[in-house]
This record gives C-alpha cells, structure tokens and sequence, in this order.
C-alpha cells in the first residue's frame, strides 16, 4: 500500500486539520459541499484546548499542553476557490487577520499512526472568556443528542 505521506509528497501538498464544523458529521449545507471535496488522510490531534461556544468549538493552539484537540487530517485540494470558501466560513480575512472571528495558521499535527505532518488549521482569534473547555478535545462527542 502507498505510504500517503511520503516526504516528497508532505512538503508538496496542503493539509488541513478539522475538529469541528468542517468535520463531515459536523458540516452544515453552507459548507458540505466544499467539505466533501477534501480528501481524508486520517484521524489526528493538535496539542490545545478546545472550548465549546454554543455553535461552534474555539480551538487555542498549544504545544506544551497536556491537552489535545481531536480531529482529522484531510488534504486540500490545489483549486484556490476551495480555500477561499473555507477561509469565508471561519471569517477569516487573510488581508484583516486581526478582525477575523478565526485565524488559518500552520500547526503540528499527529496522524493516529504517530507520523507527523505540518497542517493549517483555524485557531479562535479571540479571548475563550469563561467558555467550558471540552473535555477530551472531541468536539463531535461533546455535544447532547
């Protein structure tokens, strides 16, 4: 079986790690149907804190953390259109980051396998407050049916 992250192939595609509403179980129909065109490399987490919003998880970034925010790896397609329309429904503004509800950042992440792979993931520009952190970083388990 083809090793899908081989070193050649890491440093020439973009990966993207989702733990929330861009997770295929999560997606709303504004976003399905850019979410269904990312293709799935695996389970995988991000050394953070996740924190539940109400609608949405806030994830905050932290490598030294004990806790991990949970989720997958998928691969983004070369087509710009799709980052665009990503970046438009986590209300980040590339050229306004400091305005955006969410930043696109580069993040450490770890497939399941143990491999790691660089990742751009959406990381909340704002302050938690007193927001409850989501114990076990699952935000598709943290939710009542």
């Amino acid at each position: 079986m083809k090793d899908l992250l081989s070193s050649s192939e890491s440093e020439m595609t973009d990966y993207l790690f989702i733990y929330g509403t861009l997770m295929p179980s999560e997606a709303d129909k504004e976003i399905a149907h850019i979410v269904k065109r990312l293709r799935r490399i695996g389970a995988a987490y991000v050394r953070g804190r996740l924190y539940n919003l109400g609608e949405y998880p806030a994830a905050v970034i932290d490598h030294s953390s004990n806790t991990s925010i949970r989720g997958e790896l998928v691969e983004l397609p070369a087509d710009k259109a799709i980052l665009d329309a990503l970046d438009k429904y986590e209300e980040f503004d590339p050229s306004r980051p400091e305005k955006s509800l969410f930043v696109r950042k580069k993040a450490k992440v770890k497939l399941a396998n143990g491999r790691n792979v660089e990742g751009w993931m959406y990381v909340y520009n704002r302050d938690p407050g007193n927001a409850p952190i989501i114990r076990g970083g699952n935000y598709s388990k943290s939710k009542v049916a």
